[in-house]
């Protein structure tokens, strides 16, 4: 089965997308998937990563999803920044089952991952959110997050403060809250309950210093072990929680703190997944800071893929091509 970005876009909701991350995470702690795995390769100006994973859902299934990552796109060639494919397979006799377009899975997977970790390691009571990158990724986490959270101010940051305009106006009306553009991000930081960082950025931006007790951090952009967002003192003086502790350590913001010998393996507090099972606390208090390191896993790809799939079957949809044939 063929898919389409429009196909998929138009099977799968964000808070069906939500529920299918927070199920995934679950069933990796529990033991219930087959471990994710990235390869990631450098080109000029980009670069490609591939992602795999499996999961024990309503049956075995199995994908890898071919990324490219390459920022200046829309500029040059009026094309997506982030392009690729999806397989997904059958886990149990290794049938491929479908191909699809992974822009659209990729996009609300990821702000998915940023919603469940905010359900479970933001204060209650966040009301305040600083959005640094409003690109396609800045839009998600914040429509997310409003799933699990009551959010009523956010301050919108991008280093193309019209984009960061065109975001809040575009945020405010769609989501009926208060989104304004700022030009200084520290300020912002230090006023918000949840951060929020979706960008291509390869330098620390973000410090210890510029975060309020008891904040929440979504760690988002750094995914291939050039990329970095967070100041590694940041990492050291927080909670840190990841999605993949051995994709964290080696391509996202924990990798610097790590190499820095800033902190351990052995001082992350948890994988998301560990804190879903219950099998480790979340917030202990209303004032230490937590980071969610999301460098986004297969496991939260296949969970997407699957309700795709299934409903796509369900109504007859897709272009149906036998490789084999």
């Amino acid at each position: 089965m063929l898919l389409s970005r429009s196909d998929v876009a138009a099977l799968l909701s964000l808070d069906e997308c939500i529920d299918a991350v927070e199920q995934a995470f679950k069933a990796h702690a529990e033991g219930r998937s087959m471990a994710p795995g990235v390869l990631g390769v450098h080109a000029k100006d980009g670069g490609f990563h591939i992602k795999a994973a499996g999961l024990e859902l309503s049956r075995p299934y199995f994908a890898a999803k071919v990324n490219g990552n390459f920022f200046h796109n829309r500029e040059r060639f009026g094309l997506p920044n982030i392009q690729g494919l999806i397989v997904l397979c059958d886990a149990e006799n290794g049938s491929p089952l479908a191909v699809l377009d992974s822009i659209e899975i990729t996009i609300l997977r990821t702000g998915a991952a940023t919603a469940v970790a905010a359900k479970y390691l933001a204060r209650e009571d966040a009301k305040t959110v600083a959005i640094c990158g409003c690109g396609n990724q800045g839009r998600v986490s914040l429509r997310a997050l409003t799933r699990v959270r009551h959010i009523e101010q956010v301050y919108a940051f991008d280093t193309d403060h019209e984009q960061a305009a065109r975001y809040a106006e575009e945020l405010s009306n769609e989501l009926q809250l208060a989104v304004t553009a700022v030009r200084d991000l520290p300020e912002a930081a230090g006023k918000s309950d949840v951060i929020i960082t979706c960008t291509p950025s390869k330098q620390p931006f973000l410090r210890q210093s510029e975060v309020a007790p008891g904040a929440f951090i979504a760690a988002v952009g750094a995914d291939n072990e050039t990329k970095q967002e967070l100041d590694p003192h940041l990492l050291a003086t927080s909670k840190v929680v990841v999605d993949s502790l051995e994709q964290c350590a080696a391509i996202g913001d924990l990798k610097l703190a790590l190499q820095l010998g800033l902190m351990t393996r052995a001082e992350v507090h948890a994988e998301l997944g560990e804190v879903i099972a219950g099998r480790k606390p979340g917030r202990a208090s209303r004032d230490e800071v937590i980071v969610f390191d999301s460098t986004g896993t297969a496991l939260q790809d296949v969970a997407a893929a699957a309700i795709v799939y299934e409903r796509a079957v369900r109504n007859g949809q897709g272009f149906h091509l036998d490789f084999a044939g």
